[in-house]
């Protein structure tokens, strides 16, 4: 969902942003990255925060980007000329997806350092660093079969990645620390408040610092598009939609000031009002797809094109099916509409 109300939210730093391999400086000691994706989504920030751990000065690193050449060269470049002489004390993620995690376990090594995240997203992306979870391979391809994605070449295409994730984070560091909502983890001379969220990733980490009035919010509020929230296949009958709901609605509970600091898009300000925008925005889409579930039984699949508008690649079509899916969930397990698995196999939703 591109934000059609972004003229409520405020970005303090107008258009700029850092080129790979350099920095902007937020606040005092807060530091702003920005490294390159390989998918339509061509981006993530990434944050540098100053620190002391252990009695020696230097930096925690908020997120990784992915495993490749490009992103390792743009870390050195920062290395050289953005620490101010300082190591890496430790590496924080807020998640385990791979833009976060992937070069986790090279930081790591490089500054023999620990890695800060929760425990079910630590264990989870050990499990996908060996395999896959929801996003390819012969489970992955079943799973969207059976919500009504039919096409052969789409279903060899999802088979095929059963490497996607391993690609991009080849290993996970073999030790942790371990964040907890509500933890307030000591970085420099602030306190940075650990915020659970549910729905977008197993156990996300949010921080927030009341000195600052700063949230580093990954990837649970982002000013220009909705996060994605996806069933997939390790967890078929889950409802990400309503944990997901439930958190942001914790998050809109900080000071209407509060600087956002997104996984993707900009720095901004307008916290309540992009809360209560994606609020109005997933109940405008459980609105809609309760109606196509009145007129008929629907699979996931055949929801796509009402909720989304626009042509889809493979890649946004697996996280697409896991956003129709967590939808018709969403109804279904409120009592609003029935499951039913029909003769053809494929699971719909209807009154």
């Amino acid at each position: 969902m591109a934000n059609l109300k972004e003229s409520e939210l405020h970005y303090p730093l107008g258009d700029a942003l850092p080129a790979p391999g350099e920095v902007l400086e937020l606040a005092p000691g807060v530091r702003w990255l920005r490294m390159g994706l390989p998918f339509a989504l061509d981006h993530i920030n990434l944050w540098l925060l100053r620190d002391e751990l252990d009695g020696a000065q230097g930096w925690s690193i908020v997120d990784c980007g992915v495993s490749n050449d490009a992103t390792r060269a743009a870390w050195e470049q920062v290395f050289a000329n953005h620490l101010d002489g300082l190591p890496v004390l430790r590496v924080i993620v807020t998640h385990f997806h791979p833009d976060h995690m992937g070069l986790a376990h090279w930081l790591t090594e490089r500054w023999n350092c620990r890695m800060w995240i929760s425990a079910t997203d630590y264990n989870v992306g050990r499990m996908a660093s060996q395999s896959t979870v929801g996003m390819g391979g012969e489970a992955a391809a079943r799973f969207f079969g059976s919500h009504g994605l039919t096409d052969p070449e789409s279903l060899e295409k999802i088979r095929g990645r059963a490497s996607y994730y391993p690609s991009m984070v080849p290993a996970v560091p073999s030790s942790f620390r371990r964040l907890m909502d509500g933890l307030q983890v000591r970085i420099g001379d602030h306190d940075w408040r650990c915020i659970a969220g549910y729905g977008h990733a197993p156990e996300h980490m949010a921080l927030y610092s009341p000195h600052h009035q700063i949230l580093i919010s990954g990837d649970m509020v982002l000013p220009r598009i909705s996060t994605n929230v996806s069933v997939v296949d390790v967890e078929p009958e889950a409802d990400p939609l309503s944990l997901y709901l439930t958190s942001i609605s914790r998050l809109g509970e900080l000071p209407t000031d509060t600087l956002v600091l997104p996984s993707h898009g900009k720095p901004f300000t307008g916290l309540h009002q992009r809360v209560a925008q994606l609020h109005e925005h997933h109940e405008e889409r459980l609105a809609e797809v309760l109606e196509a579930c009145k007129s008929a039984p629907r699979c996931a699949a055949e929801l796509l094109d009402l909720l989304f508008k626009r042509k889809l690649d493979l890649h946004q079509t697996t996280f697409a099916m896991g956003e129709s899916v967590a939808h018709l969930h969403t109804l279904w397990l409120a009592g609003l509409v029935r499951r039913r698995r029909d003769q053809d196999g494929i699971i719909r939703f209807g009154l």
